[in-house]
């Protein structure tokens, strides 16, 4: 029988990249969404005793993620802070690489849509399993099929706009 340490540490290294990549999606910061990734492996780690295996654990794993960026996000507007400014991504992109540059719009362009359509196309870019999505969401597979394919024609607009410029 493993013991929870290692069940966790292999947890971890499964999912955290992704995690990563779903609260740098929220933020579009990097510190804040290593913070985020932090707060939710506590979670994590905290609740694994009650984890019922109903569901994947990568499921449950995003949904403790997504919750916690909510939350992060509520405390945010409360503030009336705009994480993800131009100045900040101005910034950022004299230390990126043209490649990076890419991403990091990518991102911009991400953080332009509305919380749900962050959350699907952020575990699309991850290659999270249509079926994981759309338990994770909440909606059928047919209709997380046809979310996808308007969350991904309005990022092409959103990025269009931003390559003009």
């Amino acid at each position: 029988m493993l013991n929870k340490e290692a069940v966790f540490k292999e947890i971890f290294q499964t999912n955290s990249r992704k995690i990563y990549h779903l609260c740098f999606g929220y933020t579009g910061d990097e510190d804040i969404a290593h913070d985020l990734m932090q707060e939710t492996f506590m979670k994590v780690w905290q609740n694994l005793d009650k984890f019922r295996n109903q569901a994947m654990i990568s499921t449950w794993i995003y949904r403790i993620a997504v919750n916690t960026c909510l939350s992060w996000l509520r405390v945010e507007k409360r503030q009336a802070k705009d994480v993800l400014t131009d100045n900040i991504i101005e910034n950022k992109r004299e230390e990126l690489s043209e490649k990076n540059e890419q991403i990091a719009l990518l991102y911009k362009c991400i953080s332009k849509l509305e919380e749900s359509e962050r959350i699907i196309i952020t575990m699309v870019l991850d290659e999270v399993p249509y079926p994981e999505i759309a338990e994770i969401s909440g909606i059928s597979e047919g209709n997380l099929r046809v979310k996808i394919h308007r969350i991904k024609n309005k990022l092409t607009e959103i990025y269009n706009r931003y390559e003009r410029l």
